[in-house]
């Protein structure tokens, strides 16, 4: 008797390009085909979604920006059920949230990947109460919960309980992240100089990445005639950045590019890779920047501490901190064989713990322990 493949139903937040739904890209990519047929559901439209499309994968689109949003709920049951689900996973607040109803409505088993928490130190205390009850009640309805790192699931266990829980960090795909190879001109593309420092800031631009400290840590720079500053991405705070840039008198340095998906050509062009987030589950960001050789600049916080060991694999900078950031590039600006040396550091942290192949290993045991 042949094999029956199990379908797995992973739910995303949107269709935009974050770090939780490229970590389902590589993952739904990397899984055995033999043995998993992977069902993607988002709740909003975006270019990851035509991606999914792209690349052959079943991929269905419910409308909500809302967690917990009851009126979806049947929908997403209903749906689920036509496609004959065998496990739900669930990857994030959002898409455990409008998933979990049809998880036990169904009699389904419901895994929830935490890419960073909800609840954040920067919220008011009524809204983080809020949060921490709901992701308390979010892993006590699943029946596996992943963390994506040591310092998130810890975060969690201090909150509430965590009985059915583990750590599986994310992983890289070292084939297309790999500085080895040749890369089309993006420094070309946008008029910059091979003997250029070029910095760069890839991200969902929104108050979680810090982008206004960003371009104030750029006007606090005083040597400015070598250095420029690409910025990849879109999000609400965009308008706000380019606004702040020229109000102070920064434009000329920076290059503005919307959301692009030639990231390993991006990462290819720049020297410098800063990340000043408030918070973080296990930024794929950072760790497709550190598989591609880049000196790393990054918020000293949970997440990002379990990739980081300051002046080791790159330097950590005081949250929210526009002077700790600028003193940064500074350091690094003036001291080329350092930047060298740090690039190579992290690319040696990707290649022996972070890698696609062994957590897509990982989350196979727990589909097969569960089904």
């Amino acid at each position: 008797m042949a094999y029956q493949k199990k379908r797995i139903l992973h739910a995303i937040r949107q269709g935009k390009v974050g770090g939780g739904e490229t970590h389902v890209l590589d993952l739904v990519n990397t899984l055995d085909k033999e043995k998993y047929d992977s069902i993607i559901l988002s709740f909003t439209n975006g270019p990851m979604v035509d991606k999914l499309r792209a690349d052959g994968f079943t991929t269905f689109v419910i409308e909500t920006e809302k967690p917990f949003n009851f009126m979806v709920w049947n929908q997403v049951k209903e749906l689920i059920f036509q496609q004959k689900i065998d496990l739900i996973h669930a990857h994030g607040t959002r898409a455990n949230s409008n998933t979990f109803f049809a998880s036990k409505q169904l009699k389904l088993p419901l895994i929830y990947t935490v890419h960073g928490w909800s609840f954040h130190p920067d919220q008011s205390s009524l809204v983080k109460f809020i949060r921490t009850q709901s992701e308390k009640f979010l892993v006590n309805v699943a029946t596996k919960t992943i963390c994506v790192s040591q310092s998130n699931l810890a975060e969690g266990q201090g909150k509430f309980k965590m009985k059915n829980a583990t750590v599986i960090s994310n992983g890289i795909n070292r084939v297309r992240f790999d500085p080895n190879l040749s890369y089309k001109d993006v420094r070309g593309e946008f008029g910059i100089d091979n003997n250029i420092l070029l910095v760069g800031y890839i991200a969902r631009i929104t108050h979680q990445k810090s982008p206004l400290i960003f371009i104030k840590a750029i006007a606090a720079i005083n040597d400015k005639e070598n250095i420029k500053f690409l910025i990849v991405g879109d999000g609400d705070l965009k308008n706000e950045m380019i606004s702040l840039a020229q109000q102070l008198n920064v434009e000329k340095y920076i290059v503005f590019v919307d959301f692009r998906n030639d990231i390993p050509d991006i990462l290819n062009a720049i020297d410098i890779f800063c990340l000043p987030s408030l918070w973080e589950g296990l930024p794929i960001a950072l760790l497709e920047a550190m598989s591609m050789r880049k000196a790393i600049i990054a918020s000293k916080i949970d997440g990002i501490t379990d990739l980081i060991i300051d002046n080791e694999n790159g330097l950590l900078i005081t949250p929210n901190d526009a002077e700790s950031l600028t003193s940064a590039i500074f350091r690094l600006q003036n001291d080329l064989p350092l930047l060298k040396q740090l690039g190579s550091e992290a690319e040696k942290t990707v290649k022996e713990k972070f890698n696609v192949s062994s957590m897509t290993k990982k989350i196979e045991t727990i589909y097969s322990e569960i089904l």
